[in-house]
Parts: structure tokens; sequence; C-alpha cells
């Protein structure tokens, strides 16, 4: 029986060895690796490159426009500010709103931030409401709505003069303090809100006392038709904690709580109504009860029409002379000096007025 014949080891004998095979591998990676880092670069520059392009080129742009822009607009005299119009509901003065918005005629038109005109304007007290607007070439209108004062208000607990006193200031419904530099008339007849805790009193902010806002509420609820008309409030003096006392035109005393405004207001108009009724004046009132209310009720002043006029004189009346027939006959042996004598004047010349003419028939009768 044949046996198959053995392979040859020289058939099966491989060409390279584990460690040529991976020193092999190894070189193929490093070939790899080398080709693909040299594509990367290349690409990182070109793409940096087109970067730079693109970057010179919007730089040209803007210098470009920007050169353009300054010949044309900001360094052109046809834009520069000629006229600054100015309109407000109050006091404030135009010098005023100039330089607090730091604004002068001949800059360029272009150059004035309104954003910043608008919130150095809205930063003075006085002012509630401002609109800025730019009009070309060279105008530019500001409108201000400033804020109404409804009350003085200060730390002290009698004021007689809010005008002349450094103390008081004016606030509005919101509560901001404001010190006008001219005043006007019709601020002298505002209420006055006595006792104010001095700490929160300073121009342009908000006054955060609980008492200062309960006041202000109070002049606020007041102002319906029938209180205004019948109770005028001159004075509220907070100096209490516990109570506000009100003045009002007629020197009615009233007392108030710090609670429930509305309803102490309405036994308010209950009271005037029955004064209005009974004819008489409200002196004192404590609404701080809610039942067996303290009221003092004082008599209403007689009216006096025109006293200052004295009443017309009577005119006099003139009685005539009685005259009697004996006078009317000549004397005598009176003579030559008898018939020289002038006759009387009453006899000839003078005129009985009517009341005096019953007198004279009676006497001739």
């Amino acid at each position: 029986m044949r046996t198959a014949p053995r392979p040859s080891r020289s058939r099966n004998r491989r060409v390279s060895n584990v460690r040529q095979r991976r020193q092999q591998h190894l070189l193929d990676v490093k070939v790899r690796s080398r080709r693909v880092a040299q594509h990367r670069a290349r690409r990182a520059l070109a793409v940096l490159s087109r970067v730079v392009l693109l970057a010179a080129l919007c730089a040209a742009i803007y210098a470009g426009t920007r050169e353009a822009a300054r010949r044309l607009f900001f360094e052109n005299t046809d834009y520069q500010l000629k006229t600054i119009e100015f309109q407000t509901d109050g006091t404030l003065q135009r010098e005023q709103i100039l330089n607090a918005a730091d604004l002068r005629e001949g800059e360029n038109i272009f150059r004035i931030n309104l954003a910043r005109v608008h919130d150095l304007i809205q930063q003075l007290p006085q002012t509630d409401e401002v609109q800025v607007m730019r009009k070309l070439p060279s105008e530019i209108d500001i409108r201000v709505v400033e804020r109404k004062p409804v009350a003085w208000i200060t730390s002290e607990k009698e004021i007689s003069d809010p005008f002349a006193s450094d103390s008081a200031f004016l606030v509005d419904a919101r509560g901001v303090l404001m010190k006008e530099k001219k005043l006007l008339p019709e601020y002298l007849g505002l209420p006055v809100i006595l006792g104010c805790s001095s700490e929160w009193l300073e121009v342009g902010k908000v006054v955060e006392s609980l008492e200062a806002k309960t006041a202000l509420e109070l002049l606020r609820l007041s102002s319906r038709s029938f209180l205004q008309m019948r109770f005028q409030i001159r004075e509220i003096d907070v100096s209490e904690s516990y109570r506000l006392l009100v003045t009002d035109k007629n020197h009615s005393r009233v007392m108030f709580g710090y609670n429930d405004l509305e309803t102490q207001l309405r036994r308010l108009e209950q009271f005037l109504v029955y004064c209005d009724d009974s004819k008489q004046e409200l002196a004192a009132l404590n609404l701080l009860v809610q039942r067996n209310i303290p009221v003092t009720f004082a008599p209403r002043p007689v009216a006096v029409i025109n006293d200052t006029i004295e009443p017309a004189v009577e005119p006099r009346v003139m009685k005539a002379i009685p005259v009697h027939a004996s006078e009317t006959r000549p004397r005598q042996g009176s003579g030559a000096q008898d018939t020289a004598s002038p006759a009387p004047k009453a006899r000839t010349k003078s005129k009985p007025s009517p009341k005096a003419i019953p007198t004279q028939r009676q006497k001739t009768d």
C-alpha cells in the first residue's frame, strides 16, 4: 500500500516573518498619515486665504463707506443744527432743557445721539414724558409733558408760605418730588402735607413714606364732584402715626384713619349733607371710630353783600318861610325911610316847597 507524499516544507514557508509584516504595515500607515496631513494643510491654507481676502474686501467697503458718510453727511455744512424747537406744558425753560441735554446749535445733526438726549431730559424731576425728533436737514424738535403737582409736602408741622420755604417740595400724584425754578400762582392754592419725615424728601425721588402715600391717596379720592365742591382740603397733618388731621377751606378739622379711606369719605359726605340741610357748618369730626362718631357743628355765618358801600343820604327838604298879611302893608308914619327899605326876599322871590304849602294855607286862613 502506497502512502501519500508529505508536503515539502519549502512550499509552505512564508516569505516574511511576523516582525517584518508588522514593520511593513507601520510603514504603510506612516505614508498615509503624511499625505493626509499635507492635504489638510493645503485645504486650511486655501480657507485662510479666502477668509483673509473676504476680510480685506469688507474692510475696504467699510473704509469707503465711512469716508463717503464723513464727506457727505458728518462734514457737510447743510446738516449743521440750526433750529431747536422746544414745547412744554409747564414751567421748564428752554435754557434749562438745553443745558440738561447738552445741546448746542451748530453741531452736526447726525452726531447727536437722540436716545442720550431723551434720557438726560427724562432725568429732570419735572419731566413726565419727553419726545425728541430729528428733522432733516437742520432741525430738532423736543416736546415735554411735565408732571402736574397736586400738593406741597414738607417736614415742618406748620408753614405759612410754601413759596419761601426751602424745606417745602412739590409732589405729583405718583409721589415724585420736585423743585420748580419758576413758581406759578396756582401753586399757592395747592394743599400742604405737613409733618412728613425728612429722610424721604429728596428732589427727583419718589416719596416712600406710608403717611405721605396715604395723604396723596386721600387727595385723589376727595377729588370727586361733591367732595371737591364742598370739602376742599388745605392741610393734611401726617405727623402722628395713627391718624391724618385734615383741614379744609372752611377751617373744618376732620380726623381720618389710615385704612379704608373710601368708607370714611362716605361718612363725611353724609355729615356734609346734614350740614347743608340744617344750615350749619362742620367744625370738627373724628372718623377714626365707626359708631358714636364725635362731631361738632358751628352756626353758618350770615352772608354780607357789599358791606363796603354806604347807604345813600336822603335829600334835604327846605320848608318855605311863612308870609303874614301884616307884613305886606306899609307902616304909617314911617316916612321916606320906610318906603326906601327893601321888601323881604321871602315875600317876592321865594317859592314854597310842595311839603310847605299846607302849612302856608293854614296860616293864611
